[in-house]
């Protein structure tokens, strides 16, 4: 089977992508990966123990846009076989034991809704409690807007844990793919002790043509993606996905103090 590259246009045999950890062979262009496949690249032979799989998100605002709310999540269910836009897991990288939370991005855009923010504040308070680190790994859109101010408020929630987290000394390591945009990257995606980006991915608070049409200006080239922030000092690192694990296990072996 033969697909194409979104960025050079080239039709490449779709092994050769997967083969190549889902990233363009010709120009590296890193296809979006679902939560499932990040969690089977990230831990040591693919292995982890899923952590609050069961809760679901219910309809507190009754909402309605072209469809209701609940029906957007059976959809979504149906779609992804997800029970909602993030999985947390327990597993080793390199051998040391994390709690990650990885997010869905087809699970309506991956968005932050009360769930979302209860899981990985449970995923913040369990690295807390078994005082092991954190990876949080962002795909999202941002806020979920049929939650309103229930969404929103789990910026805060999320924030103060990491707070706690920090506080004892417990590394946390936040990864940015494409996309991290809206309340999720003015949250717990910029809060990382580091925070890497995967290469090109699009980061930023609200979007590029809402920016333009507010201050009415063109905005620079490359605007809002990793290497336009890594230069202006909003991240620590761009790492290629092939190296994106070996760059983990050697930050958390020098934030525990653990030589390979």
């Amino acid at each position: 089977m033969w697909t194409k590259c979104n960025v050079c246009k080239r039709i490449v045999y779709k092994q050769d992508i997967i083969d190549n950890l889902y990233v363009c062979p010709h120009c590296g262009f890193h296809f979006r990966l679902t939560a499932r496949k990040r969690l089977e690249l990230l831990f040591d032979r693919g292995k982890y123990q899923e952590l609050f799989p069961n809760l679901i998100s219910q309809d507190p605002l009754n909402f309605v846009d072209r469809k209701p709310y609940p029906q957007r999540l059976k959809e979504s269910m149906e779609k992804t076989g997800e029970k909602e836009a993030v999985v947390v897991a327990r597993g080793s990288i390199g051998g040391i034991e994390v709690i990650a939370a990885v997010m869905e991005y087809y699970f309506i855009g991956g968005s932050m809704g009360s769930v979302v923010g209860e899981k990985i504040t449970r995923a913040v308070e369990t690295a807390l409690e078994e005082k092991i680190p954190l990876i949080i790994v962002s795909a999202s859109g941002g806020a979920r807007m049929m939650e309103g101010i229930y969404s929103l408020m789990q910026m805060a929630k999320i924030s103060a844990a990491l707070k706690r987290l920090h506080n004892e000394g417990i590394p946390y390591i936040s990864v940015l793919t494409d996309p991290t945009t809206g309340g999720v990257t003015a949250s717990y995606a910029m809060l990382g002790d580091v925070n890497i980006a995967e290469p090109q991915a699009l980061i930023g608070f609200a979007g590029p043509r809402v920016i333009e049409q507010t201050i009415r200006q063109k905005l620079p080239e490359g605007f809002q993606r990793s290497e336009f922030l890594l230069q202006h000092g909003m991240l620590d690192m761009v790492v290629h996905r092939r190296e994106l694990k070996d760059t983990i296990v050697r930050l958390l072996r020098l934030f525990l103090n653990r030589p390979s």
